[in-house]
Protein backbone atom coordinates (compact mmCIF):
# COMPACT_ATOMS: atom_id res chain seq x y z
CA UNK A 1 0.00 0.00 0.00
CA UNK A 2 1.38 3.57 -0.75
CA UNK A 3 -0.48 6.34 1.22
CA UNK A 4 0.00 9.52 0.21
CA UNK A 5 -0.88 13.52 1.63
CA UNK A 6 -1.01 16.61 -0.60
CA UNK A 7 -1.84 20.13 -0.24
CA UNK A 8 -3.37 20.99 -3.16
CA UNK A 9 -2.88 25.17 -2.69
CA UNK A 10 -6.83 26.34 -3.19
CA UNK A 11 -7.82 24.09 -6.40
CA UNK A 12 -10.42 25.89 -8.20
CA UNK A 13 -11.73 27.71 -11.06
CA UNK A 14 -12.09 31.01 -12.76
CA UNK A 15 -13.18 33.58 -11.66
CA UNK A 16 -12.23 32.70 -7.84
CA UNK A 17 -8.75 30.79 -9.35
CA UNK A 18 -6.77 33.48 -11.13
CA UNK A 19 -4.84 30.25 -12.62
CA UNK A 20 -6.70 28.13 -15.38
CA UNK A 21 -7.12 25.20 -14.28
CA UNK A 22 -5.89 23.79 -17.43
CA UNK A 23 -2.20 25.34 -16.40
CA UNK A 24 -2.46 24.08 -12.91
CA UNK A 25 -3.19 20.53 -14.51
CA UNK A 26 0.19 21.08 -16.39
CA UNK A 27 2.08 20.70 -12.78
CA UNK A 28 -0.28 18.87 -10.53
CA UNK A 29 -2.00 15.63 -12.79
CA UNK A 30 2.82 14.47 -12.94
CA UNK A 31 2.90 15.04 -9.62
CA UNK A 32 -0.24 13.18 -8.46
CA UNK A 33 0.61 10.36 -11.16
CA UNK A 34 4.49 10.13 -9.69
CA UNK A 35 3.06 9.08 -6.23
CA UNK A 36 1.86 6.16 -7.66
CA UNK A 37 -0.58 6.24 -4.16
CA UNK A 38 -3.56 4.13 -3.67
CA UNK A 39 -4.51 6.14 -1.13
CA UNK A 40 -4.09 9.61 -1.46
CA UNK A 41 -5.37 12.68 1.55
CA UNK A 42 -5.51 16.04 -0.31
CA UNK A 43 -6.32 19.69 0.96
CA UNK A 44 -7.44 22.49 -0.12
CA UNK A 45 -9.77 21.35 -2.52
CA UNK A 46 -12.37 24.12 -3.29
CA UNK A 47 -16.27 23.56 -4.70
CA UNK A 48 -17.61 25.04 -7.52
CA UNK A 49 -21.17 26.00 -7.92
CA UNK A 50 -22.53 23.75 -10.97
CA UNK A 51 -25.77 24.86 -12.38
CA UNK A 52 -29.07 22.70 -11.77
CA UNK A 53 -27.17 21.74 -8.37
CA UNK A 54 -28.07 22.96 -5.21
CA UNK A 55 -24.98 22.17 -3.46
CA UNK A 56 -21.01 22.84 -4.33
CA UNK A 57 -19.52 20.21 -5.97
CA UNK A 58 -15.73 19.10 -6.57
CA UNK A 59 -15.79 20.11 -10.57
CA UNK A 60 -12.06 21.64 -10.12
CA UNK A 61 -11.25 18.18 -8.58
CA UNK A 62 -13.05 16.29 -10.98
CA UNK A 63 -11.64 17.81 -13.95
CA UNK A 64 -7.29 17.68 -12.60
CA UNK A 65 -8.36 13.90 -12.38
CA UNK A 66 -9.87 13.13 -15.20
CA UNK A 67 -7.69 11.15 -17.40
CA UNK A 68 -5.52 10.12 -14.78
CA UNK A 69 -5.66 6.68 -12.65
CA UNK A 70 -7.25 8.38 -9.86
CA UNK A 71 -10.54 9.11 -11.82
CA UNK A 72 -11.73 5.90 -11.19
CA UNK A 73 -10.51 5.95 -7.05
CA UNK A 74 -13.59 5.42 -4.62
CA UNK A 75 -13.90 8.88 -2.61
CA UNK A 76 -15.00 10.38 0.34
CA UNK A 77 -14.80 14.62 1.47
CA UNK A 78 -15.36 16.42 4.37
CA UNK A 79 -18.56 18.85 4.04
CA UNK A 80 -19.17 22.59 5.53
CA UNK A 81 -21.43 21.23 8.38
CA UNK A 82 -24.19 18.98 9.30
CA UNK A 83 -26.88 18.44 6.27
CA UNK A 84 -24.10 20.43 4.08
CA UNK A 85 -22.57 19.90 1.30
CA UNK A 86 -18.84 20.67 0.23
CA UNK A 87 -17.72 23.73 1.96
CA UNK A 88 -16.49 26.83 -0.50
CA UNK A 89 -12.74 26.29 0.25
CA UNK A 90 -10.82 24.08 1.80
CA UNK A 91 -12.43 20.65 1.58
CA UNK A 92 -10.76 17.63 2.83
CA UNK A 93 -10.81 14.78 -0.06
CA UNK A 94 -9.86 11.00 0.60
CA UNK A 95 -9.05 9.01 -2.77
CA UNK A 96 -8.84 5.30 -2.48
CA UNK A 97 -7.99 2.50 -4.89
CA UNK A 98 -9.29 -0.05 -2.18
CA UNK A 99 -13.15 0.00 -1.19
CA UNK A 100 -14.18 2.28 1.47
CA UNK A 101 -16.16 1.07 4.52
CA UNK A 102 -17.03 4.12 6.26
CA UNK A 103 -16.50 7.44 6.82
CA UNK A 104 -17.40 10.46 9.40
CA UNK A 105 -16.08 14.15 10.03
CA UNK A 106 -14.83 14.89 13.46
CA UNK A 107 -15.64 18.75 14.33
CA UNK A 108 -16.50 19.62 18.04
CA UNK A 109 -17.89 15.97 18.46
CA UNK A 110 -14.92 15.52 21.45
CA UNK A 111 -13.60 19.10 22.21
CA UNK A 112 -16.46 21.88 22.95
CA UNK A 113 -15.02 25.42 21.39
CA UNK A 114 -13.17 26.97 23.28
CA UNK A 115 -14.49 30.21 24.96
CA UNK A 116 -12.55 33.55 24.52
CA UNK A 117 -13.38 37.28 25.24
CA UNK A 118 -11.50 39.41 22.68
CA UNK A 119 -9.46 42.36 24.20
CA UNK A 120 -8.37 44.11 21.08
CA UNK A 121 -11.71 43.87 19.06
CA UNK A 122 -13.15 47.47 17.73
CA UNK A 123 -15.79 48.25 18.72
CA UNK A 124 -15.31 46.20 21.81
CA UNK A 125 -16.43 43.25 22.77
CA UNK A 126 -17.83 42.58 26.33
CA UNK A 127 -19.23 38.43 25.77
CA UNK A 128 -16.90 35.62 24.91
CA UNK A 129 -17.24 33.69 21.97
CA UNK A 130 -16.83 29.72 20.52
CA UNK A 131 -13.11 29.73 19.01
CA UNK A 132 -14.56 27.07 16.58
CA UNK A 133 -12.48 24.92 14.18
CA UNK A 134 -11.98 26.04 10.32
CA UNK A 135 -12.15 22.73 8.61
CA UNK A 136 -13.46 18.98 10.05
CA UNK A 137 -10.89 15.78 10.52
CA UNK A 138 -11.83 13.48 7.45
CA UNK A 139 -11.67 9.86 8.93
CA UNK A 140 -11.76 7.38 6.64
CA UNK A 141 -12.10 2.69 7.05
CA UNK A 142 -10.60 1.32 3.87
CA UNK A 143 -10.44 -2.16 3.29
CA UNK A 144 -6.63 -3.33 2.19
CA UNK A 145 -5.64 -6.23 0.28
CA UNK A 146 -6.55 -9.30 2.40
CA UNK A 147 -9.10 -8.16 4.10
CA UNK A 148 -7.82 -6.06 7.15
CA UNK A 149 -9.37 -2.20 7.25
CA UNK A 150 -7.43 0.92 7.88
CA UNK A 151 -8.56 3.88 9.60
CA UNK A 152 -7.12 6.77 7.42
CA UNK A 153 -6.95 10.32 9.11
CA UNK A 154 -7.06 13.35 6.55
CA UNK A 155 -5.95 16.15 9.02
CA UNK A 156 -5.39 20.07 7.77
CA UNK A 157 -4.51 22.06 11.02
CA UNK A 158 -4.69 25.82 11.36
CA UNK A 159 -2.02 27.98 10.04
CA UNK A 160 0.22 30.01 12.05
CA UNK A 161 -1.50 32.85 10.78
CA UNK A 162 -2.89 35.26 13.21
CA UNK A 163 -6.89 34.95 13.38
CA UNK A 164 -9.11 37.75 12.23
CA UNK A 165 -9.42 40.35 15.13
CA UNK A 166 -12.52 42.84 14.31
CA UNK A 167 -11.30 46.48 13.38
CA UNK A 168 -7.80 45.46 13.85
CA UNK A 169 -6.61 45.42 10.40
CA UNK A 170 -5.52 47.74 7.86
CA UNK A 171 -4.71 45.48 5.19
CA UNK A 172 -5.24 41.99 4.52
CA UNK A 173 -1.95 41.32 6.05
CA UNK A 174 -1.41 44.63 7.80
CA UNK A 175 -2.54 45.00 11.73
CA UNK A 176 -3.06 48.33 13.47
CA UNK A 177 -1.46 47.00 16.50
CA UNK A 178 0.91 44.70 17.94
CA UNK A 179 -1.89 43.40 20.77
CA UNK A 180 -4.55 43.10 17.90
CA UNK A 181 -1.63 40.37 16.20
CA UNK A 182 -0.35 38.94 19.24
CA UNK A 183 -4.48 38.24 20.27
CA UNK A 184 -4.97 36.95 16.43
CA UNK A 185 -1.99 34.80 16.56
CA UNK A 186 -3.04 33.19 20.21
CA UNK A 187 -6.14 32.53 18.36
CA UNK A 188 -4.93 30.48 16.02
CA UNK A 189 -2.64 28.31 18.20
CA UNK A 190 -5.57 27.83 20.09
CA UNK A 191 -7.62 26.52 17.20
CA UNK A 192 -4.66 24.39 15.97
CA UNK A 193 -4.19 22.59 19.44
CA UNK A 194 -7.79 21.80 20.46
CA UNK A 195 -8.17 20.01 17.41
CA UNK A 196 -5.48 18.18 17.77
CA UNK A 197 -6.77 17.41 21.37
CA UNK A 198 -9.57 16.46 19.87
CA UNK A 199 -7.97 14.11 17.38
CA UNK A 200 -5.73 12.07 19.97
CA UNK A 201 -9.44 11.55 22.18
CA UNK A 202 -10.81 9.51 18.73
CA UNK A 203 -7.16 7.78 18.37
CA UNK A 204 -7.69 6.72 22.36
CA UNK A 205 -11.25 5.43 21.51
CA UNK A 206 -9.87 3.55 18.25
CA UNK A 207 -7.26 1.95 20.84
CA UNK A 208 -10.10 1.77 23.80
CA UNK A 209 -12.14 -0.72 20.87
CA UNK A 210 -8.81 -2.45 19.20
CA UNK A 211 -5.38 -1.86 20.20
CA UNK A 212 -3.80 -3.48 17.01
CA UNK A 213 -5.89 -0.90 14.67
CA UNK A 214 -3.92 -0.17 11.86
CA UNK A 215 -3.81 3.54 11.50
CA UNK A 216 -2.34 6.41 9.70
CA UNK A 217 -2.70 9.67 9.62
CA UNK A 218 -1.58 12.23 6.90
CA UNK A 219 -1.78 15.37 6.23
CA UNK A 220 -1.15 18.88 6.38
CA UNK A 221 -0.33 19.79 9.99
CA UNK A 222 1.03 23.01 10.06
CA UNK A 223 3.15 21.99 12.83
CA UNK A 224 6.82 20.59 12.77
CA UNK A 225 7.45 17.58 15.20
CA UNK A 226 8.73 19.50 18.43
CA UNK A 227 5.57 21.92 18.43
CA UNK A 228 2.40 21.59 20.43
CA UNK A 229 -0.33 20.06 17.72
CA UNK A 230 2.03 16.65 16.58
CA UNK A 231 3.29 16.13 20.14
CA UNK A 232 -0.35 15.88 21.62
CA UNK A 233 -1.40 13.71 18.50
CA UNK A 234 1.63 11.46 18.77
CA UNK A 235 1.30 10.59 22.38
CA UNK A 236 5.13 10.07 22.90
CA UNK A 237 6.04 8.14 26.06
CA UNK A 238 9.06 10.11 26.43
CA UNK A 239 5.93 13.13 27.16
CA UNK A 240 3.74 10.59 29.25
CA UNK A 241 6.64 9.32 31.69
CA UNK A 242 4.78 5.28 31.12
CA UNK A 243 5.99 2.77 28.71
CA UNK A 244 2.95 1.14 29.36
CA UNK A 245 1.28 3.58 27.01
CA UNK A 246 3.46 3.04 23.99
CA UNK A 247 1.26 0.73 21.84
CA UNK A 248 -1.01 4.01 21.94
CA UNK A 249 1.14 6.44 20.47
CA UNK A 250 2.49 6.95 16.76
CA UNK A 251 5.28 6.84 14.82
CA UNK A 252 5.87 10.01 12.99
CA UNK A 253 7.19 8.16 9.66
CA UNK A 254 8.59 11.33 8.33
CA UNK A 255 12.10 11.23 10.83
CA UNK A 256 13.24 8.16 8.49
CA UNK A 257 14.16 10.60 5.29
CA UNK A 258 17.60 12.25 5.02
CA UNK A 259 17.80 15.55 7.19
CA UNK A 260 18.47 17.40 3.55
CA UNK A 261 15.14 15.30 2.61
CA UNK A 262 12.81 16.51 5.35
CA UNK A 263 10.98 19.26 4.47
CA UNK A 264 7.53 19.97 2.70
CA UNK A 265 7.61 23.84 2.66
CA UNK A 266 10.20 26.85 2.02
CA UNK A 267 9.71 29.60 4.29
CA UNK A 268 11.82 32.44 3.65
CA UNK A 269 14.99 30.56 2.50
CA UNK A 270 14.10 28.09 5.74
CA UNK A 271 12.76 24.11 5.15
CA UNK A 272 10.21 23.19 7.43
CA UNK A 273 8.08 20.06 7.55
CA UNK A 274 4.78 20.87 8.00
CA UNK A 275 3.09 18.03 5.89
CA UNK A 276 3.19 14.72 7.76
CA UNK A 277 2.11 10.95 7.94
CA UNK A 278 2.18 9.07 11.15
CA UNK A 279 1.26 5.24 11.87
CA UNK A 280 0.05 3.51 14.53
CA UNK A 281 2.51 0.95 15.96
CA UNK A 282 0.79 -1.84 14.26
CA UNK A 283 0.92 -0.48 10.70
CA UNK A 284 4.34 0.86 11.59
CA UNK A 285 5.40 -3.00 11.43
CA UNK A 286 4.48 -2.90 7.93
CA UNK A 287 6.48 0.06 6.71
CA UNK A 288 9.03 0.13 4.11
CA UNK A 289 9.92 3.71 2.70
CA UNK A 290 8.84 7.31 2.57
CA UNK A 291 9.62 9.94 0.18
CA UNK A 292 9.27 14.18 0.26
CA UNK A 293 8.51 15.17 -3.31
CA UNK A 294 10.09 18.67 -2.64
CA UNK A 295 12.59 19.18 -5.43
CA UNK A 296 10.28 21.71 -7.32
CA UNK A 297 8.41 23.22 -4.84
CA UNK A 298 9.09 27.69 -3.94
CA UNK A 299 9.45 29.92 -1.18
CA UNK A 300 6.01 30.38 -0.40
CA UNK A 301 6.92 33.62 1.35
CA UNK A 302 8.80 34.97 -1.56
CA UNK A 303 5.53 34.29 -3.36
CA UNK A 304 2.93 35.71 -1.25
CA UNK A 305 5.04 38.65 -1.36
CA UNK A 306 5.05 38.94 -4.92
CA UNK A 307 1.58 38.03 -5.20
CA UNK A 308 2.76 34.59 -7.54
CA UNK A 309 0.19 32.50 -8.81
CA UNK A 310 1.88 29.44 -8.50
CA UNK A 311 1.12 26.42 -11.00
CA UNK A 312 1.52 23.81 -8.88
CA UNK A 313 1.66 23.94 -5.16
CA UNK A 314 3.83 25.14 -2.16
CA UNK A 315 3.50 21.81 -0.37
CA UNK A 316 5.16 19.09 -1.57
CA UNK A 317 3.72 15.91 -1.35
CA UNK A 318 4.72 12.97 0.97
CA UNK A 319 4.43 9.22 0.18
CA UNK A 320 4.81 6.38 2.68
CA UNK A 321 4.87 2.60 1.61
CA UNK A 322 3.54 -0.33 2.99
CA UNK A 323 3.86 -4.30 3.15
CA UNK A 324 0.85 -6.34 2.77
CA UNK A 325 1.99 -7.69 6.14
CA UNK A 326 4.32 -6.97 9.16
CA UNK A 327 7.78 -6.95 7.97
Amino acid sequence: MRLATFNLENLDLPPKANVPLDVRAEALRPALERLQADIVCLQEVNAQHVGGQAERSLAALDQLLAGTSYAAYARVASTAGKNHGAADVHNLVTLSRFPIRGHRELRHDLVAPPLHQLKTALPPVTESYPVRFDRPILITDIELPGGPVATIVNVHLKAPLASNIAGQKLEPFVWKSVAGWAEGYYLSAVRRAAQALELRYFLEELFDADKHRLIAIAGDFNAEDHEVPLRIIMGASEDTGNAALTGRSLVLLDRALPEDRRFSVLHHGRPQMLDHILASRTLHSRFKTIEAHNEAIGDELVGYARHLQVSSSFHAAVVAEFADRPL
